[in-house]
């Protein structure tokens, strides 16, 4: 009997650049303002701790809002394929058990690209029917924001270009 829940949550956005250039977004977010530039209401705060940005084995913090609350959240930088993907996570190994991490993908489309973000969970069936209403809404807030943030990537890198 299985226990847990995977849930994916997925947002694709195309955006009419390259997808170097989407990936280049990435590289230059390297303190709060830059942060901020990408999401200006959920976030917060962000540093790299280790390593330079979006290589495999840095770590980072970053803070934002979730479902109106703050989260301080670290991760490691786990494959980076330059201009096409960045997979990252919790560099804790009992969190990516429950949090397994997200990835960014990039992937060229006519004169652009499509931008997909990812998140993965793993949710307990007790916890989902014990606490069902809040875990959707949970979801639903994440949904919300990555759909936000990739609304906001298009508005950047199109206004750029």
């Amino acid at each position: 009997m299985k226990l847990l829940d995977d849930i994916v949550l997925r947002d694709s956005v195309e955006i009419g650049v390259p997808p170097d250039r989407v990936f280049g977004f990435f590289l230059r977010i390297t303190d709060d303002a830059s942060y901020r530039d990408w999401h200006p209401v959920d976030h917060v705060a962000f540093r790299w701790l280790k390593g330079n940005p979006w290589e495999e084995g840095s770590v980072a913090r970053a803070e934002e809002y979730l479902h109106g609350k703050l989260h301080k959240l670290k991760f490691r930088v786990f494959k980076v394929t330059p201009g096409r993907e960045i997979v990252y996570g919790p560099p804790c190994r009992l969190l990516r058990f429950y949090f397994p991490g997200n990835r960014f993908l990039m992937e060229p489309a006519g004169n652009g690209c499509i931008f997909t973000a990812e998140c993965r969970l793993r949710i307990g069936r007790i916890v989902t029917l014990l606490a069902g209403r809040k875990v959707e809404e949970g979801l639903s807030s994440v949904r919300r924001h990555m759909k936000e943030e990739g609304e906001n990537l298009k508005a950047i890198l199109e206004q750029t270009d």
